[in-house]
């Protein structure tokens, strides 16, 4: 699988463009805010349905205009399809695929797989619960449509719940319709715990390896899930909760809470390891994601790298380097120097300024 041309319109600094790739490496380099990592964020929405910088649909839409239009040319087992994504300004988002629309995100995700690579990456080990969570759900979700929709599930009745602890202390009697949410939040919360702990064990499978040849041997690293209930308890723990719920008028118990730590020769990273641990973890984590995918799905993800090999020592960027030799990759720099030109065979070249894409010899 890969992406044959781009073609945007009205999307963020760019009035019209179009853009056709190698399926080999492709870099993108010129000045900063010059569009680079716009063109990224329009082949990720056309996996994703989301922007990977999490952008409001007006905030990716040219200044004046009142929509925009971004249509990808993906080649799947040799035959051609078509993405077609149009942003409107009132928040709506219309996707088809060859023509038919698109009525489930998992549908985006099932055809074209992207993984992006960017400085952010290393929030995943050093910022808070979150950034782990949306780690987890992300990949999950682009190779178990079931976790998706048990996710999507989930988080609706949490919605609904809330809104019941809100509306209990205004009028007591809707106390009696608590029980249906409690119900269904184990259920689907249940089935999210399990999915989670399967995911992060075979990630650790992959990772384990990856990351000793990342630091020469010399960390083991392990992932270690920590839910915020167990499955078993969930059920018995939410009612415990349920007067401090009340008072709080949020839920306080389920895996809509839950962590997971990243421990490297014992020590917890997220705590106690140094930035260059950090980041080792953070590119372990990335690399272990496109074996994962081709594991799952038995094709490469495209993969779009933002301007990271600034962030990389040498040993870094060789390990990662080795990884994109046989992948479609589309990546951004400031630069084309001299160290590029030795570490990488690049395909295409294109040179970036002011919103306009001129294709260069390589």
């Amino acid at each position: 699988m890969f992406i044959e041309s781009l073609e945007c319109v009205n999307f963020r600094n760019y009035r019209e463009l179009r853009i056709e790739f190698d399926k080999g490496i492709n870099f993108l380099f010129g000045d900063n805010a010059q569009g680079k990592t716009n063109i990224l964020e329009a082949v990720y929405l056309c996996s994703f349905s989301r922007s990977h910088k999490g952008s409001r649909e007006k905030e990716m839409i040219r200044f004046g205009e009142d929509e925009a239009h971004i249509k990808a040319f993906i080649n799947k087992k040799n035959v051609s399809h078509r993405i077609d994504f149009h942003i409107k300004s009132s928040g709506k988002r219309i996707v088809s695929i060859d023509g038919f629309p698109v009525k489930k995100i998992s549908e985006l995700f099932e055809f074209m797989n992207v993984i992006i690579f960017s400085a952010d990456d290393l929030s995943i080990v050093k910022s808070g619960p979150a950034e782990r969570r949306k780690y987890i759900d992300r990949e999950l979700s682009k190779i178990n449509f079931l976790y998706l929709k048990e996710l999507y599930s989930y988080n609706k009745v949490l919605q609904n719940r809330n809104k019941l602890l809100k509306d209990i202390s205004t009028d007591e009697t809707l106390s009696v319709t608590l029980d249906i949410w409690d119900e269904q939040l184990v259920r689907y919360g249940t089935s999210i715990m399990e999915k989670r702990r399967e995911f992060l064990q075979e990630i650790e499978e992959i990772i384990i390896p990856l990351h000793e040849q990342i630091t020469h041997g010399e960390e083991k690293i392990k992932l270690i899930y920590e839910p915020n209930v167990s499955e078993e308890d969930f059920y018995e723990k939410l009612k415990k909760a349920e007067e401090k719920d009340r008072i709080l008028k949020t839920t306080s118990v389920g895996p809509h809470r839950d962590d997971f730590s990243i421990v490297s020769n014992g020590l917890d990273l997220r705590t106690f390891g140094s930035q260059g641990q950090q980041r080792s973890a953070a590119l372990s984590l990335k690399l272990s994601e496109i074996r994962h995918i081709e594991k799952k799905t038995k094709e490469r993800p495209i993969l779009l790298l933002d301007d990271v090999f600034s962030e990389l020592d040498v040993h870094r960027q060789k390990n990662l380097l080795s990884e994109i030799s046989n992948t479609q990759t589309i990546m951004t720099g400031t630069g084309f120097d001299d160290q590029i030109r030795e570490k990488i065979t690049i395909d295409k070249l294109f040179y970036v300024k002011e919103g306009k894409v001129n294709e260069l010899g390589n």
